[in-house]
């Protein structure tokens, strides 16, 4: 009797163990696989209560739900040669348990390894501009980089890669801060141009309207005295254009008991013209130039001179004769001779 009991005992509790080793619980987020005898069954068990065989099978419970891997910081240079240093954030899931537990060992590892070795290759391929400023395309492209080689093979799909933060060297920041704030002077000294060139175009404009009516002007002006005494001024300089001095000028000349503005008659050309006609007209006598007397003719002497004898009377004819021939006048001037 007392073995009955014992025998009954003992299949009591392999009952209990075999039943625990016969169900199992899958949740929700969880799917079941099955190894019969270390070959898995192409069947997946769904959430809830699972039925196994309790000699041979054993389940493996593969989680569904979106996994998160921080991404440790990667450090690299850009394809402008700029050192950063990178670090980013890797959501996955599981679509296929069965390749995620047969393909890869660890598939959290791979994922990890695989998330490391893009966001260096991303680094390198990016400029340091893009990492800064066009995030979601570098998101993009390294989440294809990382799910190429994980969802077909491994069953993995990665949902989303996010880069957290970019860190810069310090020499690159200050490098960009003097940029941004040359650019922010750019931007103000346009603006301001811009700004001028619009009321340029404005007063241009105004200053036309002005023209046609220089009462314009006049009231402008007024306006312009009332702005400034407007505030509590002891000194008041009222700045008075030549305009309104020559509009005041043809207001007093016009006014006559008739009301018609009389202009002067220009007589300047015809001043100039008479004035011009009588210096031409104006006959100035013409100064005598005297003649020039006329210039003897000297003939050579070609006579032979007879010879003068010893005595007085032919001494004195022959002083006679000379003296006629080379004679000068009272005047000193020399007299033409007459003798041949």
């Amino acid at each position: 009797m007392a073995a009955l009991v014992v025998v009954l005992v003992i299949v009591v509790i392999a009952g209990l163990i075999a039943a625990g080793r016969a169900v199992r619980v899958v949740q929700q987020y969880e799917k079941g696989i099955i190894f019969r005898f270390g070959k898995v069954l192409p069947e997946v068990r769904g959430p809830g209560l699972a039925l196994i065989r309790p000699i041979g099978d054993r389940m493996q419970k593969v989680n569904m739900q979106i996994a998160t891997i921080a991404v440790p910081a990667q450090e690299g240079i850009t394809r402008d040669n700029v050192s950063v240093r990178v670090d980013a954030v890797v959501y996955y899931r599981v679509v296929d348990p069965i390749k995620a537990t047969i393909n890869v060992q660890d598939y959290q590892f791979a994922i990890l390894q695989q998330a490391q070795t893009s966001l260096r290759s991303i680094i390198g391929q990016s400029e340091m501009d893009q990492l800064l400023a066009e995030r979601e395309t570098v998101n993009r492209e390294l989440r294809r980089i990382i799910d190429e080689p994980t969802e077909e093979p491994w069953g993995i799909r990665v949902e989303r890669v996010e880069i957290k933060d970019v860190s810069l060297p310090e020499g690159m920041k200050r490098s960009m801060s003097r940029q941004a704030e040359a650019e922010r002077e750019r931007r103000a000294r346009i603006i301001t141009a811009d700004g001028e060139y619009q009321a340029s175009k404005r007063l241009s404009a105004a200053a036309a309207v002005m023209a046609k009516d220089p009462a314009a002007l006049q009231l402008r002006l007024l306006q312009t005295v009332v702005e400034v005494a407007a505030e509590k001024n002891s000194t008041l300089v009222m700045p008075i254009p030549v305009e309104l001095l020559r509009f005041f000028d043809r207001v007093h000349s016009g006014g006559s008991a008739s009301g018609t503005a009389e202009e002067p008659e220009d007589r300047g050309d015809e001043e100039v013209a008479a004035a011009e006609a009588a210096i031409t007209h104006t006959s100035v006598p013409e100064l005598a130039t005297p003649e020039a007397p006329p210039v003897p003719e000297v003939a050579a002497a070609s006579a032979s001179v007879p010879e003068l004898g010893t005595g007085d009377g032919d001494g004195a004819a022959a002083s006679g004769l000379a003296g006629g021939a080379t004679g000068e006048s009272a005047t000193g001037e020399e007299v033409p001779s007459t003798r041949r």
